[in-house]
């Protein structure tokens, strides 16, 4: 599979089109995206959809598929990925008799544009006046697709066929008709079916609002003057995207990081990234990075490229968000690398795998520009999935992911129990969760002493306990990482607290064998699991760091008199005061006053 190639304007370029109009153009544009996201949010029936938002939208080249326009609420990683899903619609239209006005695609295969198997996508060509304009795509991630975890984050598989249904491209809808036999396949697979029907349902409401508020937009302005500034916008982004990469000097800067393990064998997974900078061009190569495994951390080469994507834009925020970010960059990865795998491999834990992407990415650029880029984030998505059956026999399937700190950064401190940088999703509110399951959180708090500490900070990690309610009890399956290394600082900031969790147990409380991922976890009525999600990496001197405000963040509980002592230098007294003495002591001690 081939990285996105730029735009083929036609033979004919359009009229310039003014710096007013393309703004507004701009935002409207942006706007349908957002309205997409916004009517799937409001419509969907599982809480990961309607309340986390995991879920996107985007407008797509009719001819590449490349990114034109996205949203700013659902996932970017999505908006990357997307492009290839979109091209592999375009590949199998031309192998069964073309697109056609009227048709939507569905398919959720990771291998060919798709992330894992949870993430279903629908792409559907918007014509006007008979002409392909551009494609409308639509994904998000469904409560239950098979396999054989509920929820599907499976860290036991070895094959994409332990984890759900694989379904390729196929066509939904033909030429406006309806195929019913696709969705019965769809819910027979599913242990909550009602759910699937209705994010399907969401979905395709999604798209046919994008094409209405694309013809009144069009109505408006002509199709011309929308094509120019579709044009206008990649090449913005390219001219951004080149004079941001000359500004970093020339050379090649490496970074790495590791995964815990994959699930199955309980070694490190090594991520390595070699960036080299000449002139305006940039070339990310990740051949020293582990080859294919056994376990469901794999990704394929469509999601690297897309979560390089997002970690550029994290740098470089003004550049506009479509396909021309990437035009100045090539990218290596190995065909046997984890970064770069086919069918049958899984890749059902691939959130964990990209977010170490870009934690490395942040890496390098920082040795290439020191302090440029944001410290590491907590780094993993503590998937946690419990499940039952209620005492009338109904099963119950509970799936959620969950917050941790993000990194310190240039402007101040990271976020706290924020969510993961691959997305602007939201972490499930414990309110809706207990209304739809049988479970109560009985602890939902933020983790003291787990920010790496810096002059500016990371963002705390937090503390979710969870009680099962349900007579007949559950079973809990979690998929994790950074329960063996830690987020990294930049600038000099040190890294942040590891990931844990814990369950409870007829004899006691325990932890995963392989620290971040487990499966078939027993819990009676009324036992605990507890997840301690890390902090986010600290960008710069500790020692640097006002002592007022590190003051104010042992007031706060966000840090202990201890840590405050031995990471910062400052003596924070019985009284909550500064004890100047044992501080102008301590920082006389590390060589610092």
């Amino acid at each position: 599979m081939t990285d996105p190639a730029p735009i083929d304007p036609a033979p004919i370029d359009p009229a310039p089109i003014d710096p007013v109009t393309l703004a507004v153009l701009k935002g409207r544009l942006e706007q349908i995206a957002d309205e997409m996201d916004a009517t799937l949010f409001r419509s969907a029936f599982n809480p990961i959809i309607a309340e986390a938002h995991d879920a996107s939208h985007g407008l797509y080249d009719p001819a590449t598929g490349d990114t034109l326009i996205q949203g700013k609420s659902g996932l970017p990683i999505f908006v990357g990925s997307n492009a290839f899903a979109v091209r592999a619609v375009i590949a199998k239209a031309a192998k069964s008799g073309g697109i056609a006005e009227g048709d939507v695609y569905i398919f959720n295969d990771p291998y060919d544009g798709g992330t894992h198997l949870s993430d279903f996508r629908l792409v559907r060509p918007y014509y006007r006046d008979g002409q392909l304009v551009c494609y409308l795509a639509s994904v998000g991630h469904w409560h239950d697709v098979g396999g054989n975890v509920p929820g599907n984050y499976n860290p036991a598989a070895t094959e994409c066929f332990q984890e759900g249904m694989l379904i390729p491209p196929v066509k939904l809808y033909d030429r406006g008709q309806y195929r019913p036999d696709i969705v019965d396949i769809l819910q027979s697979n599913s242990r909550q079916p009602g759910s699937l029907y209705g994010d399907l349902n969401g979905q395709l409401s999604a798209l046919e609002l994008g094409g209405k508020r694309l013809d009144a937009l069009i109505d408006e302005y002509g199709l011309d003057v929308i094509r120019a500034a579709l044009i206008e916008l990649r090449r913005r982004a390219e001219q951004l995207m080149r004079a941001n990469i000359a500004e970093l000097p020339d050379g090649t800067y490496s970074a790495e990081d590791w995964l815990d393990n994959d699930g199955i064998v309980d070694e490190p997974l090594k991520i390595a990234l070699d960036m080299t900078i000449a002139g305006d061009r940039m070339t990310l190569d990740f051949s020293r990075s582990a080859p294919a495994c056994q376990g469901p951390v794999n990704i394929a080469r469509s999601t690297t490229v897309a979560c390089c994507y997002v970690a550029l834009k994290h740098v470089f925020t003004e550049v506009p968000a479509n396909a021309g970010v990437l035009d100045p960059i090539e990218f290596v990865i190995p065909e046997d690398s984890m970064l770069s795998v086919t069918a049958p491999k899984p890749v059902g834990g691939y959130t964990e795998t990209i977010l170490r992407i870009i934690d490395i990415v942040f890496s390098a650029v920082d040795k290439a520009a020191p302090g440029r880029a944001n410290a590491h984030a907590y780094g993993t998505i503590n998937a946690l999935s419990l499940a039952g059956h209620r005492e009338d026999g109904r099963r119950w399937v509970m799936f959620s992911f969950f917050g941790g700190g993000h990194g310190g950064h240039p402007e101040g401190d990271g976020l706290s129990h924020g969510n993961a940088p691959i997305s602007t999703a939201t972490i499930p509110p414990l309110e809706i969760l207990e209304a739809a399951y049988p479970v109560r959180f009985t602890r939902w708090a933020l983790r003291p002493d787990s920010a790496g500490p810096g002059r500016h900070r990371g963002g705390l990690g937090a503390v979710y306990e969870i009680e099962v309610l349900e007579k007949s009890g559950g079973e809990a399956f979690l998929f994790a990482d950074r329960g063996r290394h830690a987020p990294k600082g930049v600038a000099g900031g040190h890294e942040a607290a590891k990931n844990a969790f814990f369950f409870d147990t007829d004899s006691g409380e325990a932890s995963p064998p392989m620290a971040s991922k487990m499966v078939g976890i027993k819990l009676r009525q009324g036992q605990h699991v507890r997840i301690e999600s890390p902090g986010g990496g600290g960008w710069g001197d500790p020692f640097e760091r006002d002592p007022a405000t590190v003051l104010r963040d042992v007031a706060l509980g966000y840090v202990s008199r201890e840590r405050a002592a031995a990471d910062y230098g400052v003596s924070v007294g019985d009284d909550m005061t500064i004890d100047e003495p044992a501080t102008e002591a301590l920082r006389r001690a590390e060589g610092r006053s």
